[in-house]
């Protein structure tokens, strides 16, 4: 069950930031003493690891995923996988906690009936970053995408269908959620370097879950 926090904001109207993308301030502080217990113990089934890009290069940012499906990068290229490469087991499920609060946060933004079949799992610690990209090794574009921040502040871009659009730049703290989709699905994103600072839950680092329909 999903322990609802005390002290939690309440749950907040979406601020729409263009036509299929929104903005949910603090929707997931209700259940977040539940999600990081469920994020640990994920991780201990499938633990963190820096993946290796089809370039060659090594992600700094550390992930992991769960769900039936898990999104994994090396010289073979972008996928998505039933197997955990590190442990060769399947990934571990999608806990119920984690899947209610993206089908909520969704719904709330128009796009009801989300189920995700994977939850990619990032850590960020200081310094690290995220380069502009699309989410685009999916089989199908007509779910949303569902990002739920956790731990220290983070810049968030948002960028345009090209690459060479000027992203918008926006703040990130603990419990935000982002969800967009539809005509928006393919838009440029990422994050900026971690600044150092401290959170009470996460130390050092920030979690980003990214909720997707990859099959």
């Amino acid at each position: 069950m999903c322990t609802k926090d005390l002290f939690s904001r309440p749950a907040t109207t979406p601020h729409r930031l263009s036509e299929a993308t929104f903005y949910l301030p603090g929707f997931a502080l209700r259940n977040e003493a539940s999600l990081l217990i469920d994020i640990a113990r994920v991780l201990e089934q499938s633990p963190l690891r820096h993946m290796q890009t089809p370039g060659g290069f090594t992600m700094s940012v550390a992930m992991s995923n769960c769900g039936e499906l898990g999104w994994v990068s090396d010289r073979k290229g972008y996928r998505y996988t039933t197997m955990d490469p590190l442990t060769n087991a399947p990934w571990p499920a999608l806990p119920p906690c984690m899947q209610q609060l993206a089908t909520e946060a969704a719904a709330l933004c128009g796009f009801a009936g989300f189920m995700p079949d994977a939850c990619l799992i990032n850590r960020y610690a200081p310094g690290t970053r995220m380069s502009l990209h699309q989410d685009k090794n999916e089989q199908d574009f007509s779910a949303p995408i569902v990002s739920v921040s956790l731990g220290v502040d983070a810049v968030f871009q948002l960028g345009g269908l090209q690459r060479s659009d000027k992203p918008l730049r926006m703040g990130l703290q603990h419990g935000d959620v982002v969800v967009w989709g539809g005509e928006d699905r393919l838009r440029f994103h990422g994050v900026l370097p971690i600044k150092p600072q401290q959170h009470p839950l996460t130390g050092a680092d920030r979690i980003n879950l990214t909720f997707r329909k990859a099959g």
